[in-house]
């Protein structure tokens, strides 16, 4: 596969799964034996955690979408820099909803084997989203 290949692949997952909140295509998406190193704790770390954690996204941030704002490829690597934007409405890891729309930053790196993801490190940008909720002070507030 090209570099351009598995960036759509990419931008297929950012669409399909994220924003059209389709998680049966992750098991098309993602390789059987993907491995995300970065999960949240209590999570496993591959596409069943990867599916409560969209799913639980989903829940807190009903009309939640991501853009794509960048993504840089090379051999079997894609970096997607995007922006998520949405309003917390439903509970989100013990967080009852609050009302806030938040716009975060995320940057994903994914590794690919035969067109699938098979590999994960980032995510979006917790600080900011635990400050923009009200759940901690920013910083000298």
């Amino acid at each position: 596969m090209s570099t351009n290949d598995n960036k759509a692949v990419n931008r297929r997952f950012y669409e399909e799964v994220l924003n059209n909140k389709n998680l049966a295509s992750i098991d098309e998406l993602f390789t059987a034996d993907y491995v995300s190193h970065s999960t949240p704790p209590g999570l496993p770390p591959n596409r069943e955690g990867l599916k409560m954690f969209i799913s639980a996204f989903h829940t807190a941030f009903p009309d939640g979408k991501i853009t794509i704002e960048e993504q840089i490829a090379e051999g079997d690597r894609v970096v997607t820099r995007g922006t998520f934007r949405g309003t917390q409405t439903g509970e989100f890891q013990g967080m009852p909803p609050t009302g806030k729309k938040v716009a975060i930053s995320a940057i994903d790196i994914a590794r690919f084997n035969s067109g699938k993801h098979a590999e994960h490190w980032g995510g979006p940008d917790q600080l900011s989203l635990l400050i923009q909720l009200g759940v901690v002070p920013a910083p000298g507030a």
